[in-house]
């Protein structure tokens, strides 16, 4: 098969990072799309992409299809469910998972695609959705040398930061890391201010010396400010990158390795979880961290 501008893509799962990542692709891509909210479809649909009414159907009519769903339960669905991609994916085609997933599971589902003659590869992102957007966000590729030379040329389309990471799943086992070792940071990071809110110290100068110091973090340069004006930096459920440390921590206890800080860093985020429910936003483990410590940062705004 030539890989080349007249491939036909499919993408299925349009939420934010999905949406984000179709966007960026259809703007230089013949897109088809497929995501279970009628108003995300009809965006892309909006911006030149094509409808398909199942996965099945849009499976039928593409070359390589990419899949951004919550957790590696969807994809599986997606995949193998009733009018799934299975059902319409040709022999030689190309699955290419962008979702936070378990790379175990993913192992599985290539095994299966792999019975049906069709390859798949894990290529899970960071950046968040205005990474997608700028074009800047990172790619981690798990998949044979052969498939990744296949759907570079697509992926480059998204960003040229794609990172080959080994075998199937490897992209996912590195997006796992990444997740792990950013909310840990994020933890410390707003331990270490409510301390100094504790103790006097203006949160203001506090960002300013962080990020001025060898402290300075993503999560200095972008969260703290957020935290000043009481706005969230953006929004992300809790209970996603909770599932992202539960996989993680799950992977550290199959591979030996303690992981000390991981699992308290899950440990904090089960809490938040308890404490404000699943449906809350990432940024509400500020508020947490602000709870344990006996201070206030400003109320978060919602504007």
């Amino acid at each position: 098969m030539l890989w080349d501008r007249q491939m036909k893509i499919g993408y299925v799962g349009l939420g934010v990072m999905g949406g984000a990542l179709a966007r960026r692709l259809q703007s230089s891509r013949d897109l088809r799309v497929y995501d279970l909210n009628p108003d995300a479809v009809a965006g892309l649909v909006g911006a030149g992409a094509s409808a398909a009414d199942s996965p099945a159907s849009l499976a039928r009519d593409c070359d390589v299809v990419m899949l951004c769903l919550p957790t590696s339960a969807h994809v599986r669905e997606a995949i193998f469910g009733e009018r799934g991609l299975a059902e319409g994916l040709k022999a030689g085609a190309i699955v290419v998972d962008q979702t936070s997933g378990d790379p175990n599971e993913t192992r599985r589902m290539a095994v299966e695609l792999a019975g049906r003659s069709i390859e798949m590869v894990d290529a899970p992102v960071s950046g968040g959705a205005a990474g997608a957007k700028a074009g800047t966000i990172a790619i981690m590729v798990g998949g044979g040398e052969a498939q990744l030379a296949s759907v570079r040329p697509i992926l480059a389309d998204i960003s040229p930061n794609v990172f080959h990471c080994g075998g199937i799943g490897a992209g996912q086992v590195m997006k796992l890391i990444n997740n792990m070792v950013s909310s840990t940071i994020r933890m410390v990071t707003l331990e270490g201010v409510a301390m100094g809110v504790r103790n006097g110290i203006d949160l203001q100068t506090m960002t300013d010396v962080l990020n001025s110091g060898g402290a300075r973090s993503r999560v200095s340069e972008n969260l703290l400010p957020a935290v000043i004006r009481g706005r969230p930096d953006s929004f992300f459920l809790l209970s996603l990158m909770l599932k992202d440390l539960n996989l993680a921590t799950q992977l550290g206890v199959d591979s030996g390795v303690p992981l000390h800080y991981g699992h308290l860093t899950r440990a904090m985020l089960q809490t938040a979880s308890n404490t404000f429910g699943p449906d809350a936003n990432y940024y509400e483990v500020t508020r947490l961290v602000a709870m344990q410590a006996g201070v206030e940062f400003p109320a978060p705004d919602s504007a």
